[in-house]
């Protein structure tokens, strides 16, 4: 697999990590929770940006 695309994959699967660990926080009112799922799920969306920029490149 072409390190962009496992970027871009690995970027994902973080946003989606993080979307939920930012839901369960809301729900059992848990800040802490909330905030790691933000965090975690904003890097996955950076992640996801970096395997773009690689793949236009031509890295």
């Amino acid at each position: 697999m072409k390190p962009s695309t496992n970027d871009k994959t690995t970027g994902k699967l973080h946003e989606v990590k993080g979307a939920i660990k930012q839901k369960a926080g809301e729900l059992t009112k848990n800040p802490n929770l909330e905030a790691e799922g933000k965090a975690e799920k904003n890097a996955g969306k950076v992640q996801n940006i970096v395997g773009k920029v690689e793949k236009a490149i031509g890295k």
